[in-house]
């Protein structure tokens, strides 16, 4: 692992929180040593930071800390990382959640992010590569300062507030995790255009999965149950070219 160059004092980032306090981190691992040099890496970010060294105690910390994002081994002595991010799921937390696996199969990456994760990092990795990941999940966050967002897009009656982070369809606020909201951003970006997965893959996971697209197809399966249910459709599929999203035709 690469051990970043820069001075403990002369952290370099500009991320917030809304209130201008630190960006809060929990780092969930049951390696000492490597807790350690994640700890370090990201206070360097300026970051405030608390550590677990397993499932039960990620739990407690995640609820007195509240963290911004999470590191998560997905092995751990008693809960799996899994098992760990389930339960904050059904707490109602939709905190980014960044996965930590020895485990070198796309099976696991996809069954990572199926379960609600956001990212994933495989060991062994290079510290950068994780505050890299991280910064990408916390800037799609809702507790950013104002100065990282900027103003609402508008399709149709589709309604993407950069500021907020809140989303709303016809009026109706609609929740979406840090990966749904990005994505959903991508697609009101580009309306009317087709969208290929190698391409939503590069914009909202900036790696393509060793070519497996079918994270791209869970999400916008995702984005449809919240988006379009009881509603003219506004994500289409485009057989063998990918996904476009598009105002409803009057009268469809």
């Amino acid at each position: 692992m690469n051990i970043p160059t820069q001075a403990p004092g002369a952290a370099r980032s500009a991320l917030k929180r809304a209130d201008g306090t630190a960006v809060r981190v929990l780092v969930v691992d049951d390696e000492a040593t490597l807790t350690d040099l994640l700890q370090m890496a990201l206070r360097y970010e300026g970051w405030e930071i608390r550590t677990a060294a397993d499932g039960r105690e990620a739990l407690a910390t995640a609820r007195d800390f509240r963290p911004d994002a999470i590191v998560l081994d997905i092995m751990l002595p008693d809960l799996d990382g899994l098992q760990v991010l389930n339960r904050l799921r059904t707490s109602g937390s939709d905190v980014p959640v960044l996965f930590l696996t020895a485990k070198d199969s796309l099976d696991d990456r996809i069954a990572g992010l199926t379960a609600g994760g956001d990212d994933y990092v495989t060991k062994p990795f290079s510290l950068e590569e994780v505050v890299a990941r991280l910064r990408g999940l916390i800037r799609r966050s809702t507790l950013l300062a104002a100065d990282e967002s900027g103003p609402d897009i508008v399709v149709g009656d589709l309604v993407l507030n950069e500021d907020s982070h809140e989303v709303t369809r016809d009026g109706e606020p609609i929740e979406l995790t840090a990966t749904e909201f990005e994505l959903l951003r991508f697609l009101m970006r580009n309306p009317r255009r087709v969208l290929s997965k190698a391409q939503i893959l590069d914009r909202v996971w900036s790696y393509d999965f060793g070519g497996r697209a079918s994270v791209v197809e869970i999400y916008i399966s995702y984005l449809r149950k919240k988006i379009d249910a009881g509603r003219e459709p506004m994500i289409h599929t485009v057989r063998g070219a990918g996904y476009m999203l598009k105002i409803p035709t009057v009268g469809s």
